[in-house]
């Protein structure tokens, strides 16, 4: 991947599920994949000991934060602590209002406590939103005086395009961000408190008898370079992540919003930094402090027809290898192919999908390899069908709901 990563501009709309709709334009472009172009929001990469802008489009567009909130959720307490007024087995008690928070949470019941250690490991293994919230209460007593002071520090950093609502990030019109802008914080984050960064190693800890987790994809995908940040989603936002990276002694940060998938989001970063690290600029480039902010708007990208159903929205083709009575049965069609595509020496393997198909009140699952080069795809049904088992190649277009066509 190169500056040729953006292949062109496309406008997406539409209503935000939780959310007004915006009249705004969103900031969405088509990035490179290896299996084609995947529409994306705005991304950034900066040196974290320079500041300086490696990579960028579009980082001073708003954007919902959803829960990269988090991260200034975070450094509030981190400061409290660093002040003394917290310590790390300060107890946190959850109030009503905490506990009534939707999943991703932790559960706990109305009165009872975690400690700041594990509410802090909790926010980055599970994001969870009824500890963000019992967070911000301790810390300044309810939800709307914390919000005050995390958009207060967030102006202190210098995020001027940034607005705080609530702790844990779910959806308010109100509370916003850039990309630039969670670059600064991440940035303040390592320098601030070089003490308390290695919370964002948290993959999982137990609490009690439960085990939280696990952490974000990207520590494993970027391994060995990757130690920690977030990620975060809702309809308005799209899949987001802020990363860190150190390789060869150099600490790069990268922000990146408004994906359609988890896993498309977790690929493109990756190729993002490998990009940045490449890259040998001098110190020539702008400093993310000198990037503008406010152009455009909050980008409202999921129509609320398309958040949270079944939606074929990769870029690659697919090998279909058959529909089963149970999912079970369809995921181990799916391995058997992955193996077979091993077999056949094929070095990028595809995505599982397991689409569930109905007919007359009757569920079956359709065992689907997707995302694949097109020869890969062919090639695999080719030899499926020279020994006399059922697969078929499929376009992204062959994928519309009520998927009737993946009955058999």
């Amino acid at each position: 991947m190169n500056s040729r990563l953006l292949w062109c501009v496309v406008a997406l709309t539409g209503l935000v599920v939780g959310l007004p709709a915006a009249p705004v334009r969103a900031q969405i472009a088509l990035v490179a994949s290896p299996s084609g172009p995947v529409p994306a929001g705005p991304y950034l990469v900066v040196d974290a000991a320079t500041g300086e802008t490696l990579l960028e489009r579009n980082a001073g567009a708003f954007w919902y934060p959803a829960s990269l909130t988090k991260l200034m959720t975070i450094y509030v307490v981190f400061e409290d602590l660093k002040s003394g007024r917290l310590t790390l087995s300060t107890p946190v008690p959850f109030s009503d209002y905490a506990r009534s928070m939707p999943p991703s949470k932790l559960g706990v019941a109305a009165g009872q406590t975690i400690t700041v250690e594990q509410a802090l490991q909790a926010l980055v293994a599970r994001s969870a939103n009824d500890v963000a919230t019992a967070l911000g209460e301790l810390v300044a007593g309810s939800t709307p005086a914390f919000a005050h002071r995390m958009t207060e520090t967030a102006a202190r950093l210098g995020m001027s395009g940034s607005q705080f609502r609530n702790a844990n990030g779910l959806p308010d019109a109100s509370q916003m961000t850039t990309a630039r802008d969670m670059a600064v914080l991440a940035v303040a984050l390592v320098k601030d408190f070089p003490q308390y960064y290695g919370f964002f190693h948290t993959q999982e800890f137990m609490l009690g008898k439960m085990r939280v987790g696990p952490g974000i994809k990207f520590l494993e995908l970027y391994a060995p370079y990757a130690d920690g940040m977030k990620t975060g989603f809702i309809c308005a936002s799209g899949f987001n992540i802020v990363g860190s990276a150190v390789r060869d002694g150099r600490r790069l940060i990268a922000v990146a919003f408004g994906f359609r998938r988890a896993d498309l989001r977790d690929e493109f970063i990756v190729r993002l930094l490998d990009e940045a690290f490449s890259l040998k600029t001098g110190g020539n480039r702008p400093k993310v402090w000198q990037l503008r902010n406010g152009e455009g708007g909050p980008g409202t990208i999921f129509p609320l027809n398309e958040c949270g159903g079944i939606h074929y929205d990769m870029p690659g083709d697919a090998a279909w290898l058959g529909t089963y009575p149970d999912w079970k049965s369809a995921r181990h069609a799916y391995d058997n192919g992955q193996a077979e595509l091993v077999k056949l020496g094929v070095t990028r393997l595809g995505k599982e999908w397991i689409l569930p198909v109905t007919l007359n009140k009757v569920t079956h699952q359709a065992a689907i390899i997707a995302d694949l080069e097109p020869e890969a795809a062919q090639k695999l049904c080719a030899d499926y069908q020279q020994r006399k088992l059922f697969c078929q190649v499929k376009k992204p277009a062959d994928f519309v709901s009520p998927f009737s066509g993946y009955w058999r």
